[in-house]
């Protein structure tokens, strides 16, 4: 395992009873203190990958280790330095917010630490709650619970699935700012969401997974330089409806009725031929007021790679 890997995947596979193989060989290593974002689309495996790394789900093939202790032979090890936040509440809905998670403090044998859960409690916003049953509890607010539970025991490794799907904007924010603070602290983060921004926001490396294979995995900004395209819209003095020959190459877009060109570029090579761009404009008499770029998002590279996985 890498010096700084707390989880290591190794030539995972999954097929369920159906026949239906859900993930296909994946390897991959996720650092100590990351935030890592896990995105693609519904079906794609994002949740048995989550399933099989928690022991939830047993693999059909492969390893996953924990700091060092594989998932099955050393599954007490491995659980308990995992966190999981899973999408919905599964627990008793007549029982108080404190007594649930102080409950799932003891399911993992730790020793009783009130101090503790009225941390985690206060930092979700939960304390004035502890009273009261889950049953009464706002959407938002359940969301919360799941996110104390998970830090009830105290992990190094937090899941989180999907933790903002249909909560409020402030309520994700206050999550953001709690997941900041726990990296801060030393946890790794694992976040799942079909919020793209939210990926884009938080997360220190992108981890891209489709129809069960991994398609790609890269600092979020190497990857957006990489696969990410930028470009250069030039307003113009005159409008246009034809472009000379020496200008094909550059294989401009008219936009705006003619009174645009649109110039698409590699992000990673962003100064490449802009110069002899605009020279050449001026030499063929074509005449600019402005000039503005763009760049491709996260979401963007997102589609480009589910639509054509390279």
């Amino acid at each position: 395992m890498p010096t700084n890997a707390v989880i290591q995947v190794q030539q995972l596979s999954k097929t369920y009873a159906s026949g239906f193989q859900a993930l296909h060989t994946i390897d991959l290593d996720i650092r100590k203190g990351e935030i890592f974002g896990l995105l693609g689309p519904n079906g794609a495996g994002k949740t048995t990958l989550i399933s099989i790394i928690c022991g939830i789900v047993k693999p059909s093939s492969g390893s996953v280790r924990i700091n060092g202790h594989d998932i099955i032979d050393d599954y007490r090890l491995a659980r308990a330095a995992i966190g999981l936040v899973p999408q919905e509440l599964t627990t008793d809905a007549f029982e108080t917010v404190l007594n649930t998670v102080t409950f799932s403090r003891g399911l993992f044998g730790k020793p009783a630490d009130p101090a503790h859960i009225e941390r985690v409690l206060r930092d979700l916003s939960l304390w004035d709650k502890r009273d009261q049953r889950i049953m009464t509890l706002s959407g938002g607010m359940k969301r919360r619970l799941l996110i104390a539970k998970a830090l009830a025991h105290e992990p190094r490794i937090l899941f989180l699935d999907e933790p903002t799907a249909g909560v409020d904007v402030t309520l994700r924010q206050d999550m953001w700012r709690l997941v900041r603070q726990l990296r801060e602290n030393g946890v790794t983060i694992i976040l799942t969401t079909h919020y793209i921004e939210e990926a884009e926001e938080m997360a220190d490396r992108i981890g891209v997974i489709n129809k069960g294979r991994i398609v790609v995995v890269d600092d979020k900004t190497a990857l957006m330089a990489k696969l990410g395209k930028k470009q250069l819209i030039l307003h113009l003095t005159n409008g246009v409806d034809t472009l000379p020959d020496a200008l094909a190459a550059y294989r401009l877009e008219f936009a705006a009725e003619g009174r645009q060109l649109i110039y698409t570029y590699d992000a990673e090579n962003e100064q490449r031929g802009i110069t002899k761009l605009i020279n050449d404009l001026n030499a063929s008499g074509i005449h600019f007021t402005d000039l503005q770029t763009s760049q491709s998002s996260l979401e963007d590279i997102f589609v480009d790679l589910v639509r054509d996985p390279t």
